[in-house]
């Protein structure tokens, strides 16, 4: 029913605006995103594609301020920022919105400056035909199809061109289930990509600097593992930190890795300055009371994420799984009615998550009972992502089902 009313939608707006639109449907799902892109590229005309997924609503001015740009005939991609429908929906839209906006605003801007291999982010951009031609076309052996092309054709020695200052709506995910998913399919495909990808930039003859953050860029999905790692150990050494009065010295060296935190938190500081609409004291409020939570939930996300990083490491293959979108603009839109593509039963992931929870909630109670509270922040911070995450996820499975 829905594909039929897209069609007759489709044929209404091109009568009506006077333009070719061809709608393109594919017989089977071969190649997933990237086979749909391929496929698309067969009827396609122009001599640049612009790409855009079903949820964004492009301004009316994309093109205009776009094309210019590909008057430098090595610029092979255009990416503009993305900007959020339904970013006060709920705690957790807010907080996808937070992140994004940080990568945008900072990592993306500070890579196209600083003349670092940037990635093309699936949408909400456009691209020379020939580049992507060059780069030997969309190739589905990844899930991030677009990271993939990306770093392919930088490596053939194209450049890309991030416009912050134009925004491309779009709406983010409400439901944890669909969250999760999105995670999944970022954090396997980048690790997919690095894989396929890295010794080439290694063996590459660009600058080690470019190279160095090349590196970081893709194996940034390893940062899960390390988390996970990290959270699980701290528990044990609450216990070996007790026991071990010979290792004093050793806790306390170790507690200087704290500062590091500073620069996290100057990372997403810089984002909000760039596009938090509040002023002064009240935007450092607002934004000392969002960056606790997000980090929390990073938190609570690293088991799930960790386990797609090592399957991209390790190659296990899994399908593309689109993330579910419900046309949410407003506080008052419910998705609980549109469930038909969110999971409606508990995975084992979520079941550890709950007991991941209980683990640190113990990590808390063996430092308040030995008096030693230098890992309690920690751990509050895990038990709380982790409880949070299991609590989203069983609500919103729960309101699918």
């Amino acid at each position: 029913e829905t594909v039929d009313i897209t069609a007759r939608k489709v044929k209404e707006v091109a009568e009506e605006i006077g333009i070719e639109i061809i709608h393109v449907r594919r017989e089977n799902r071969t190649g997933f995103k990237a086979g749909a892109l391929g496929e698309g590229l067969k009827t396609a005309k122009g001599e640049f594609i612009a790409i855009f997924d079903a949820d964004f609503v492009p301004p009316e001015n994309f093109l205009r301020n776009t094309i210019p740009h590909f008057n430098d005939d090595k610029i092979g991609v255009v990416q503009t920022r993305w900007e959020h429908i339904n970013e006060k929906y709920s705690i957790l839209t807010r907080l996808q919105a937070f992140a994004l906006d940080a990568h945008f605003s900072v990592e993306q801007t500070g890579r196209n400056e600083g003349g670092y291999f940037m990635n093309f982010n699936g949408t909400a951009g456009v691209w020379r035909r020939t580049c992507i031609d060059d780069a030997g076309g969309w190739q589905s052996d990844t899930l991030t199809e677009d990271l993939d092309l990306s770093y392919r054709a930088q490596l053939k020695g194209w450049r890309f061109k991030f416009m912050e200052n134009l925004g491309s709506p779009a709406e983010l995910p409400a439901a944890m289930g669909a969250i999760k998913s999105q995670q999944f399919r970022w954090t396997k495909g980048a690790a997919e990509t690095a894989r396929k990808n890295l010794f080439k930039v290694i063996r590459s003859k660009y600058p080690f600097s470019i190279k160095l953050h090349a590196t970081f860029h893709l194996l940034n999905s390893f940062l899960f593992i390390c988390i996970l790692l990290t959270g699980l150990l701290s528990v044990p050494l609450v216990l070996i930190k007790v026991n071990s009065p010979e290792l004093e010295g050793f806790f306390k060296y170790a507690s200087i890795f704290m500062l590091s935190l500073l620069s996290l938190i100057f990372f997403f500081w810089v984002s909000r300055t760039n596009r938090d609409d509040t002023k002064g004291f009240q935007r450092f409020l607002k934004f000392m009371a969002t960056f606790p939570i997000f980090l929390s939930i990073s938190m609570g996300l690293s088991l799930h994420n960790a386990i797609a990083t090592m399957e991209g490491y390790l190659g296990v293959k899994s399908p593309f799984i689109r993330t579910p979108k419900f046309n949410i603009k407003n506080v008052e839109d419910n998705w609980k009615t549109r469930t038909k593509y969110l999971s409606k039963s508990l995975s084992p992931v979520t079941i550890m998550e709950g007991i991941f929870t209980l683990y640190f909630l113990g990590g808390i109670i063996i430092g308040i009972y030995y008096q030693d509270y230098g890992m309690i922040p920690f751990h509050l911070l895990l038990t709380g992502g982790y409880g949070a995450v299991f609590y989203f996820s069983v609500r919103h499975s729960m309101a699918a089902s």
